[in-house]
């Protein structure tokens, strides 16, 4: 099966957001890729957190929500929406959500954000994402039927989860997916690095695609978006910054004989 990851340096403007992601979705249709990841805050990467609460839609409903859904449809391709603002308990909040669609346009799953992203540098680089996102309680997967008959098991997360293991044993998952907006401080020094843990640890292929550039609001993030195969090798790698298309084959065969040469999930204790 083939996949794409997108890479994507988003700003404060949706349309102009949607028009980018909708280019690099086209361009993944026609290199044959079944499955197009978006990364996080693929739709807005506002100039102040609130912004978010601006954009913020109802599950089920909203220009985001509907982009996603018609270039599915259009394109016949798996698409995973990185994530986007939803409605949250709170109305100070939103939800930091991804939403997977199938080629018929339906809504097959949403994972909200578990683990809120919280660092302080000491040199004025701060975040707190707990200021405006309300975090998911649940991880959450869905079946993708491949072309060529191959059921994938594909697991959700975001960002920040990477640092979790914990979340992607639960998941046990053949596919974990990662859209991220690393900053360049912590990407620079973890990303790869992670990204390939996750993937050892789990026997699984990940595909994590990211925001990589400096973002009308002043902010740089670190990109190298990439796929990793069950044995931590980096299938395809973008090693510029800017917007652009990361693709690469899974193959299911490969993935089995990595888990029955080395059978560490079997071995699991706790």
């Amino acid at each position: 099966m083939k996949i794409a990851a997108l890479q994507t340096v988003s700003g404060s403007q949706l349309p102009a957001n949607l028009d980018a992601a909708y280019g690099l979705l086209a361009e993944a249709a026609r290199a044959g890729a079944e499955l197009a990841v978006l990364p996080e805050y693929f739709c807005l990467m506002g100039q102040r957190d609130a912004d978010k609460l601006t954009v913020r839609e109802a599950f089920g409903q909203g220009t985001v929500q509907g982009f996603l859904a018609a270039t599915a449809r259009e394109l016949g391709l798996w698409i995973v929406g990185g994530t986007l603002p939803l409605v949250a308990e709170s109305q100070q909040h939103v939800r930091n959500t991804s939403l997977a669609f199938s080629p018929q346009g339906e809504c097959v799953a949403r994972y909200d954000k578990i683990h809120l992203f919280c660092y302080d540098n000491g040199r004025g680089e701060q975040y707190d994402e707990s200021r405006v996102i309300e975090a998911g309680r649940a991880p959450q997967s869905f079946t993708l039927p491949s072309r060529d008959g191959q059921a994938w098991r594909v697991g959700l997360s975001v960002c920040y989860d990477l640092r979790f293991p914990e979340l992607y044993r639960a998941l046990g998952a053949d596919l974990l997916l990662v859209p991220s907006a690393f900053t360049y401080g912590t990407g620079q020094a973890h990303w790869e690095i992670l990204l390939r843990a996750r993937a050892i640890e789990n026997l699984a292929y990940v595909a994590a695609p990211a925001q990589g550039g400096r973002h009308d609001n002043g902010r740089r993030t670190w990109g190298h978006s990439m796929v990793v195969d069950p044995w931590g090798a980096v299938l395809a790698q973008r090693e510029e910054e800017g917007a652009g298309v990361v693709v690469a084959e899974l193959a299911w065969d490969r993935l089995q004989q990595v888990r029955s040469q080395l059978p560490a999930l079997q071995h699991r204790v706790l």
